[in-house]
């Protein structure tokens, strides 16, 4: 695999823009320290899903300083919204994520040292990336603004993606109906325009009922829900065997009963089921459903479920997959200074043996990546549409509306999702300059978008022909609310 580095990219030198992008980079380039500023107001206010009330309240000041018209708390969702400028068609959507994780609180340096032991922190990067999705919606505004030109920009403010919640229900309420196209990107290690799709997945809490007692003194009166759950567990685990072999069966105990000596009469475990297809999920979850019910046969329990939430794997779009790929091109990688490469090489040091090769071999990324500390090269473009483990609710949104989507460096190579280095690095300037880069890219290959009709459609086309046979249906009921009420007690 040749790896394209920024000497050898085939466009205009970084931070040369044609002049029909002229006034969008422009816009970024005047509002670099603006953008960086809300980004690291999202990082330290570290909200987890649902209770972003700052994160999302910065952002919608920020967009109606710049003339979008803002529709607040849609779906059921207090945090979430919808940011629009200008009318008509075609419609360019923006996607934007700004939930923190539970327990990643970190301070921005390349040491584990929690800001607040056991807070959330920005794992995920997800102050990024909504910052530079926003970034780019104004400076798409901007251009088009400057050039009259006809056409719907938006952003849509969207949370809980780390629990699959925020989109499934903008989707389901239809928000995207009249969408033409969506681009979308995610902080990472790498810099990469891929075809690759994810995991759909369920989300549910199952709930059993038993009967107290005195655990030393009569035992033989009290039904263990407990028991139950445990007795589910077990079975859950075996199951792992007669599943498709990219499935996936996660769980937590949420809740165990009281104390040893009281046959509990409440217990509760929740599921993640995962599989590269909607269709898996369904049948997985059925069957983990018959396993609750033979666990309350065995207990004599009783259980109730709750589907919390759920969501389709990604449908690749091609063409504007390569569409991004080429607007990679054009902005060049990231090249990273002394102090930040001091950076990464401390943090390296708290890498596990073997660390730096299992994460490239995860992103099936070349192995001369495993000489660089940040990633300064971008990868050749690849059509591979083999899912990643993970899920995400943007899967949603590729149903409904052609959506592309890239990866932009902002941490070190061989971090983990969802970790404290992860963390860290959202918080400094090597989450700041991949944010910037990112903008850029969503930025030119909006205004393309926007202007080419046959692009577009060659977009839609593409989607259609994949959707033909099996149009989207939401995973959820049709009365069915997000789940607000998980989060009391939740900071």
């Amino acid at each position: 695999m040749v790896l394209i580095k920024a000497k050898e990219y085939p466009c205009q030198k970084k931070g040369e823009e044609t002049m029909d992008h002229a006034a969008a980079m422009r816009w970024l380039d005047a509002n670099r320290e603006r953008l960086i500023q809300l980004s690291d107001f999202i990082w330290n206010a570290a909200e987890v899903g649902l209770l972003e009330t700052k994160s999302a309240q910065a952002q919608i000041e920020m967009l109606e300083e710049e003339g979008f018209r803002i529709e607040r708390g849609i779906a059921g969702m207090p945090t979430a919204f919808v940011a629009e400028w200008g009318q008509g068609q075609p419609v360019l959507a923006y996607l934007g994520e700004f939930d923190a994780l539970p327990g990643l609180s970190q301070a921005p340096g390349p040491d584990k040292q929690p800001v607040k032991e056991g807070a959330p922190g920005h794992g995920c990067g997800h102050n990024l990336l909504g910052t530079a999705a926003l970034g780019a919606a104004v400076a798409v505004k901007t251009q088009m603004e400057e050039t009259g030109e006809r056409g719907t920009v938006r952003y849509y403010g969207c949370p809980a993606e780390e629990t699959l919640v925020g989109k499934v229900f903008m989707v389901r309420d239809g928000y995207f109906d009249d969408v033409d196209v969506v681009l979308d990107w995610h902080p990472g290690a790498i810099n990469a325009a891929r075809n690759n799709s994810s995991n759909a997945m369920n989300s549910a809490r199952f709930t059993f009922h038993g009967r107290t007692a005195h655990a030393g003194g009569d035992p033989h009166n009290g039904r263990s829900a407990l028991d139950a759950v445990e007795l589910m567990n077990v079975a859950a685990n075996y199951l792992r065997e007669h599943i498709v072999e990219k499935a996936r069966l996660h769980y937590v105990i949420t809740d165990g009963g009281g104390e040893p000596n009281v046959v509990p009469d409440h217990a509760q475990v929740w599921y993640y089921v995962r599989a590269p297809q909607r269709h898996q999920v369904d049948e997985i979850y059925q069957r983990l459903c018959k396993i609750a019910e033979g666990a309350c046969l065995m207990t004599e329990t009783r259980y109730d479920v709750r589907l919390l939430s759920a969501c389709y794997n990604i449908l690749p779009n091609k063409t504007l997959t390569r569409l991004l790929h080429e607007h990679m091109l054009k902005v060049g990688p990231n090249q990273w200074n002394e102090e930040q490469l001091a950076f990464a090489r401390r943090m390296t040091e708290s890498f596990e043996p073997g660390q730096k090769e299992e994460a490239l071999t995860n992103l099936r990324a070349p192995s001369e990546l495993s000489e660089q500390l940040i990633n300064d090269t971008i990868l050749p473009w690849d059509e591979d549409t083999t899912p990643g483990g993970g899920s995400t609710d943007v899967g949603d949104v590729s149903w409904i509306a052609p959506t592309g989507r890239i990866s932009v460096a902002t941490g070190v190579v061989g971090q983990s999702g969802h970790s404290w280095q992860f963390a860290a690095c959202s918080g400094m300037s090597i989450g700041h300059d991949g944010m910037l880069m990112a903008s850029r890219i969503l930025a030119g290959a909006g205004l393309e978008l926007m202007r080419d009709a046959d692009l577009r459609e060659a977009a839609r086309r593409e989607w259609e022909e994949r959707t033909a046979d099996r149009p989207y249906r939401s995973p959820l009921q049709s009365d069915q609310v997000p789940p607000l009420d998980q989060l009391k007690g939740h900071h």
